[in-house]
């Protein structure tokens, strides 16, 4: 059973920076694409970040230059690090993960975690 837990959100203040991680578990082969979307009421989830195995990453333009996402291959974790908040960015996070069992790409998401920036 392959689980995503993400951690680190919470309340800021416009401004202030956040990170947040997600770490997979269980039993699979590999991690390929890892990524973050978010939701905010009332809207439909988007992309903000994605990263590959390789490390190659693509970026929301709303987002570029502030959030950099990155990844610790040994520790099946992906990070969020987002720096510059603005009160637009307040969202549920979601951690997306393409991860290899038995030979078959499956899509994994997590259970979200609150962000919420405040002017």
């Amino acid at each position: 059973q392959v689980q995503l837990v993400e951690s680190g959100g919470g309340l800021v203040q416009a401004g202030e920076s956040l990170r947040i991680s997600c770490a997979v578990s269980g039993t699979f082969f590999r991690a390929n694409a890892m990524g973050w979307y978010r939701q905010a009421p009332g809207k439909q989830r988007e992309l903000v970040a994605a990263i590959t195995s390789g490390g190659s990453t693509n970026y929301a333009d709303s987002v570029k230059g502030r959030f950099t996402i990155s990844r610790d291959n040994a520790k099946n974790t992906v990070y969020l690090q987002m720096n510059g908040l603005k009160p637009e960015d307040t969202a549920v996070y979601y951690c997306n993960a393409d991860i290899e069992q038995r030979g078959l790409p499956r899509d994994y998401w997590g259970q979200g975690t609150q962000v919420t920036v405040s002017s």
